[in-house]
């Protein structure tokens, strides 16, 4: 067992840095996969690869999934720029023996908005709508004291109107608890897949031809990349008593499509009950400062609620708010 967890671990370290290191930077699609998930996260500065311990393990390092003990279902609904709007819900399950078993769902949507052409730049009484959604199933097992590894296998969608584009995609992590003190590393690589495009009767024209015969042609898309990113994080807890903890977080992430960033976070826990976390992300266009809070309560002999906030500076573009809930039963 020893050998397969350092195989498992070399594999997929010596995996992410070469697909890090020549990732083409460049324009991607599916944007919607990279706008994170968990309150709890996104006030911590999404320093997560090292520090993610529940069903939202499923977005940020399927590895991180073995900190589910019996059972937990989350929802987080995001308000995001532009009146779009992020749903996502996870529910994992822990098999003793086995691993642990999650099911995720992400779904953006937003309003629908009129048409306008050349004509008719006021709008042509038609409407449209745009949506994209993602499906996925994880596993993750604690291959020994130290290292533990997950999965994840994906079915992405997105619709423009009558356009829609599929496709399939594959997250992969580990964590490693180094053994000095309570230091935690963590790694990922997420969205990892083929190429999607677009097809769908917008993409079909009515011509004729020079003879005066009706000729049906279709134009076709360009194929697009998935946001691959490759995420490496550690986590540190110091523990002022036996109430009170402080979790030092950070996170290098390189994404395919940009420049490499990075993310400092704290969390302050108080009895594990209260929570106070705060954070900074480095080298992202418009993206900041963070805080945020959560409280967790027993709503039963064996069930827990969890309930996180999250603020997140945008700059030019404002702000966002995001809520989580979640119960562990």
């Amino acid at each position: 067992m020893k050998k397969i967890s350092l195989v498992a671990f070399m594999f997929l370290f010596i995996f992410c840095s070469v697909s890090a290191q020549f990732s083409k930077v460049g324009s991607s699609g599916a944007q919607f996969l990279k706008i994170g998930v968990g309150s709890k996260y996104q006030g911590a500065g999404e320093a997560t690869a090292a520090f993610v311990n529940d069903a939202y393990a499923m977005y940020w390092n399927p590895a991180g999934l073995v900190g589910v003990t019996e059972q937990q279902a989350v929802f987080t609904k995001v308000n995001y720029l532009l009146d779009v709007n992020l749903n996502y819900f996870a529910y994992a399950k822990n098999y003793e023996e086995i691993g642990v078993f999650g099911f995720s769902a992400t779904v953006l949507s937003m309003d629908d908005l009129e048409i306008t052409n050349f004509e008719n730049q006021n709008g042509t009484g038609e409407f449209y709508s745009a949506s994209s959604y993602s499906l996925g199933l994880s596993f993750a097992r604690q291959l020994n004291a130290k290292v533990a590894f997950g999965a994840t296998f994906k079915y992405v969608g997105e619709k423009i109107h009558h356009l829609r584009s599929s496709g399939i995609a594959f997250d992969f992590g580990t964590m490693l608890n180094t053994g000095f003190n309570s230091l935690r590393m963590g790694m990922s690589i997420t969205n990892m897949g083929p190429k999607m495009s677009f097809s769908g009767s917008d993409l079909v024209f009515q011509n004729t031809d020079s003879s005066g015969v009706s000729v049906t042609s279709e134009k076709k898309a360009s194929s697009y990349e998935l946001p691959l990113v490759f995420r490496i994080g550690f986590a540190y807890d110091i523990d002022f008593s036996s109430q009170s903890v402080l979790t030092l977080l950070s996170e290098f992430k390189h994404p395919n499509d940009n420049l490499e960033q990075g993310s400092l976070g704290t969390q302050f826990a108080f009895d594990d009950k209260y929570f106070l976390r705060g954070g900074y992300k480095i080298n992202y266009d418009e993206e900041g400062l963070a805080f945020g809070g959560g409280i967790k309560t027993k709503i039963g002999e064996e069930s827990q609620l969890f309930i996180d906030y999250a603020w997140q500076d945008f700059g030019r573009l404002a702000s966002t708010q995001r809520f989580s809930i979640g119960f562990a039963f």
